[in-house]
């Protein structure tokens, strides 16, 4: 029989879960298989920004899996067009390379990057290099843990793919040492997720996007977990009023329900690839594009990001009240923080599982940082109850 503190032995120990086995989950609250209710702080990295079963998204998918739910892309299929039309317009954008996965479309944009250097920018067969910023987390693949600085996703998997630079995150000067000719593309998150929600200073992104300019280079932004009304905005990058060449998308797209990500950009971009040199099986099947033509829909309201922002503003100044009593910092945008606890009071994870006991998910991160990231559709009381619980773990 399952127990909320049994996990699988079946189950291949790539990940250290809490001890706590869900069962269901409505907004932004989930039950585990002994009854048990949790508000949910986590939102699955972002994944699960409209909180659990919303109506609106289990709708659209139930209605789109009674018609028809893969068709390969060898065919069309009429959910395909309306999702890219719409993707693309919410982005400003004229093209959209369905994929599955985050790591997917991050893979996606690396090779579009490379295929643009050569194939538009003239840089040498087999030369091309990428930058990219030290704590980055863009995914789990052999190629994109090459760049890696993290010991626990990079160390004991190479051989690694050359044609990567690694610069320090936020320091304009040094990425321009690292741009040269052979540069097709700088590779950034404008807020780093697993790094533990570190916000760059606010002229940094302006400054990456005027290099690349200056330099004829690629701005791609792995927008995965930060894009789709997490910080309060469409996507991280209009808190500075920056437009890169090229978004990377995942997790939200999908509704928390089924896996999409995509690559958006410009046709001069996107449009060097070619019939047959890139795809996907499952990479936007009708049930998938159904789905994200829905949380599409959902974000150009502009209710999500609006509410992100308000009530945004309201968890940072709770936290920000506890900075000095069991926290050293507070950071983030909108519904999204990384607070660092204070060593004496315990670890991130010992402060995660104080937190679960008290009706609260959270994730540690590096050691001694606590990521918060509500569903967007999170009450006001239901985020000072978050709070209220992480005030009482840490004076008690």
């Amino acid at each position: 029989m399952l127990h909320s503190r049994t996990p699988s032995l079946s189950v291949a120990r790539t990940y250290s879960p809490l001890p706590v086995t869900l069962a269901s989950g409505q907004g932004a609250w989930v039950t585990d298989v002994d009854g048990r209710r949790y508000l949910d702080f986590l939102a699955a990295y972002s994944a699960v920004n409209f909180g659990h079963s919303h109506p609106r998204l289990v709708a659209a998918a139930t209605a789109q899996l009674q018609r028809i739910t893969l068709t390969s892309r060898a065919f069309d299929n009429d959910r395909l067009g309306p999702f890219a039309e719409a993707l693309a317009s919410l982005a400003r954008k004229d093209l959209v390379l369905p994929m599955n996965t985050g790591a997917e479309a991050v893979e996606s944009a690396i090779k579009v990057a490379r295929a643009w250097g050569y194939r538009r920018k003239g840089v040498p067969a087999g030369t091309a290099t990428i930058v990219v910023a030290s704590g980055n987390f863009h995914g789990r693949t052999t190629t994109i843990v090459s760049f890696s600085d993290d010991p626990g996703t990079h160390d004991d998997f190479g051989p690694y793919t050359p044609g990567f630079r690694i610069v320090p995150y936020g320091d304009i000067r040094a990425l321009r040492t690292a741009v040269d000719d052979s540069t097709v593309a700088v590779l950034l998150e404008p807020i780093q997720g697993e790094a533990g929600v570190i916000v760059p200073p606010p002229d940094y992104l302006p400054a990456v996007r005027a290099l690349c300019d200056e330099r004829r280079v690629l701005f791609v932004a792995d927008e995965v977990q930060s894009g789709l009304g997490r910080t309060g905005t469409t996507f991280a990058c209009d808190l500075v009023g920056v437009v890169p060449d090229l978004y990377v998308l995942g997790k939200a797209l999908g509704g928390g329900i089924v896996p999409v990500s995509a690559v958006v950009g410009n046709e001069d971009v996107l449009g060097v690839l070619r019939p047959g040199e890139h795809g996907s099986t499952f990479g936007g099947n009708p049930l998938a594009a159904a789905v994200g033509l829905e949380v599409v829909r959902m974000l150009a309201s502009g209710e999500f990001q609006a509410r992100s922002r308000e009530l945004g503003e309201h968890l940072h100044e709770r936290l920000r009240a506890l900075v000095g009593q069991g926290l050293l910092a507070v950071r983030g945008a909108g519904l999204w923080a990384g607070v660092d606890v204070d060593p004496s009071v315990g670890t991130g994870r010992a402060v995660c599982e104080a937190l679960l006991a008290r009706g609260v998910l959270a994730k540690d991160t590096h050691g001694s940082t606590i990521r918060l990231a509500p569903p967007l559709v999170v009450e006001r009381h239901e985020i000072d109850r978050a709070v209220d619980a992480l005030e009482d773990v840490l004076t008690r």
